[in-house]
């Protein structure tokens, strides 16, 4: 279980192909506190370290990525030198400072837009038909592995959805999230509150 709440950007520094895809991830992390058989969230994605080394602010862990899971995630996100958005799994006792995230990604958004608003940037995306139900103004969703708050949804006519978000200035600058540009893909989770009352209503039906 993951809160959304992003505490280093790591960079894949190798892949191996050994059937299942062989990561290596540098991350300004302290690799004593890195477990083996831990949980680690990669930009939304929720892994299990096999190997780590280095030292206190320079650690490595190593993750072993299925296909399945690479056709659910956003294309190009596995490739040497992407930036990844890191988050350990939370502890007993840790503050729930953005909101209960599984590390399931439920799909791939598309971003729309990106523009200034104040010192914050305010970003669209678009979400596909399957995810559109579940994404509320003012309700949480995971983009990136990074918990935000949605601003506003509006519906398209093919049944999906272009939703946006305020990115701040401490968000941009700690997460990979400042970089995006329109035309860009992200990994969404959506709330797994927003999941339960889906399917309450649709049993209520």
């Amino acid at each position: 279980m993951f809160t959304g709440i992003v505490t280093a950007i790591g960079t894949i520094t190798k892949r191996e192909e050994r059937g299942d895809l062989r990561l290596t991830i540098a991350a300004p992390l302290d690799p004593e506190r890195i477990n083996i058989g831990a949980s680690i969230a990669c930009s939304g994605v929720c892994l299990t370290v096999v190997e780590r080394g280095g030292s206190a602010g320079d650690a490595w862990f190593t993750v072993d990525v299925s296909g399945e899971t690479v056709s659910c995630t956003r294309p190009g996100m596995w490739e040497e030198g992407s930036r990844i958005n890191i988050e350990p799994s939370l502890r007993l006792g840790d503050e729930l400072g953005g909101h209960i995230v599984t590390g399931h990604v439920d799909s791939v958004g598309e971003v729309v837009l990106s523009e200034a608003a104040g010192d914050s940037t305010r970003v669209a995306i678009r979400a596909r038909a399957a995810l559109a139900p579940y994404i509320a103004a003012k309700g949480s969703i995971t983009v990136d592995g990074t918990s935000l708050t949605v601003n506003d949804v509006r519906d398209r006519p093919d049944g999906s959805c272009d939703f946006t978000l305020n990115i701040i200035p401490h968000t941009a600058e700690v997460t990979t999230l400042g970089a995006l540009t329109p035309g860009d893909s992200v990994n969404l989770e959506i709330d797994v509150l927003a999941r339960y009352l889906k399917r309450m209503q649709s049993l209520a039906g």
